[in-house]
């Protein structure tokens, strides 16, 4: 078998279609919660804190000397992104239980009662024969 026709089977198999559009809409939806974060969350807290940015809150470990440049503990950069990813995954855990809920009201529909079988219908043809003589 060729390698390009093995290559061929291999991307075109409907697992791997799925994934890459799984993909592709998921990096869609990091953007959108990206900017739901630092465009319509985060400007409220950081107003309620008073404009506090913890990015820029650092120790520094050896001041800048010359060309050299200071060597600085960026404490409040990773504050700042734990903040950031706590509130994004909160947003999405919030995202995820509507969209379940969602998909269970769909599932709590009332199903139709199957059709009888065959031998469930001749058997209560001849119940109803019996009770007739």
């Amino acid at each position: 078998m060729s390698m390009l026709k093995e290559f061929k089977e291999f991307a075109l198999k409907g697992n791997m279609i799925d994934m890459a559009v799984g993909i592709i809409i998921g990096g869609a939806i990091g953007k959108l919660v990206g900017s739901l974060v630092d465009d319509v969350i985060m400007p409220p807290i950081g107003y309620l804190m008073g404009g506090a940015d913890f990015s820029d809150i650092g120790y520094t470990l050896q001041a800048a000397v010359g060309d050299t440049p200071a060597v600085v503990l960026k404490y409040g950069a990773f504050i700042q992104n734990f903040l950031d990813f706590l509130i994004l995954a909160f947003a999405i855990f919030m995202m995820i239980k509507m969209i379940n809920s969602m998909k269970k009201k769909e599932e709590e529909a009332p199903e139709e009662e199957p059709a009888p079988s065959n031998e469930e219908v001749l058997l209560t043809e001849i119940r109803d024969a019996l009770r007739k003589q």
